[in-house]
């Protein structure tokens, strides 16, 4: 058994990862200052404290009293169109308060973090399928927040020893049972869509002159389930002394927004309207993952992330 501190654990990869941590006998103590997180999230068999990163006297005292094996980070801002418009917001809490939390794991030789990173710090790639090695051009604020505390951990291991897992996802997406998308706003395309689906609203294609066959932008999606498992492999990884590493999380298999628009429809049966309009800044043409490094390195495999399974474990849970 391990004892995991998971920051933002109240939202919803953190939720996920929680529960499966919970469910194979790990001690789980979540932070999360519920600004984007619920509390009813959080598996009732983990320690739960509502606070944010920046306050260093509660962090302090929980590394002290339950003295984590790991830690899994996710509490950051994660919506690329809102980098965009007040960037200030992402540099404190992706890297300034991330930071601080560093600083907190040094004080009280804590040496394991698996960092929620993304696969936005590639920016436009030279090349596809992504690897990890390929050049970093962040085209957002986020992005660079990312790409920017990826560094700060580096600079934390030669200073001090911390080693690291930054696992970059691609496009999170899917269900479980318990737990289910609930940003506000939502800014996902695949539980928009499936909204669109229930006769909520028209759903909104941001661009559709990109240099793809369908000319809208192409994505790769992996299921939440396989995410969360990622993380518990990287938390073991660590603790058995692997060295720290970047590791792409994707199908490798990317979707145009008109194909998984297709997808919503056939696993749903229902018909909506589709309003075609203007690409949104900082949303690069095409994100698909080369995960061979997450496979070598983890043993990781992504079981339910086939575009229809991602669909149907939305649409399932309709009226939870």
């Amino acid at each position: 058994m391990h004892t995991v501190l998971v920051t933002g654990g109240a939202g919803f990869i953190g939720s996920v990862t929680t529960d499966q941590l919970v469910a194979r006998g790990d001690r789980v103590v979540v932070i999360d200052d519920l600004s984007r997180g619920f509390a009813d999230n959080v598996h009732p068999d983990a320690t739960f404290v509502q606070s944010d990163l920046g306050d260093r006297g509660v962090v302090e005292s929980l590394l002290a009293d339950y003295r984590p094996d790991a830690v899994i980070h996710f509490a950051g801002y994660i919506a690329v169109g809102e980098s965009v418009r007040d960037p200030g917001p992402f540099v404190d809490r992706n890297v300034g308060r991330s930071t601080t939390l560093l600083d907190c794991l040094v004080r009280n030789q804590i040496g394991n973090v698996v960092f929620s990173s993304s696969a936005a710090v590639y920016g436009e790639p030279d090349q596809l399928p992504i690897g990890e090695d390929q050049a970093k051009y962040p085209t957002s604020p986020y992005g660079w927040t990312k790409w920017a505390f990826e560094q700060v951990l580096g600079f934390y291991e030669v200073a001090h020893g911390i080693r690291h897992v930054a696992l970059r996802y691609f496009n999170a997406a899917g269900a479980t049972p318990s737990r289910v998308e609930r940003h506000e706003p939502e800014t996902h395309l695949i539980p928009n869509i499936l909204e669109a689906a229930r006769g909520g609203q028209t759903i909104s294609v941001f661009g559709t002159d990109y240099a793809t066959p369908d000319g809208t932008a192409i994505r790769d999606y992996v299921h939440v389930s396989d995410l969360a498992d990622a993380h518990l492999r990287a938390v073991d990884y660590l603790i058995e002394g692997g060295a720290s590493t970047p590791l792409n999380l994707g199908s490798g298999v990317g979707f145009s927004v008109m194909q998984v628009i297709d997808a919503v429809r056939r696993v749903t049966g229902q018909d909506f309207p589709v309003d075609l309009g203007d690409r949104r800044d900082g949303d690069p043409p095409e994100l698909v993952a080369d995960p061979s490094r997450a496979r070598a390195v983890l043993g990781w495999e992504p079981k339910r992330s086939s575009l229809d399974e991602i669909v149907r474990s939305c649409w399932e849970l309709r009226d939870a």
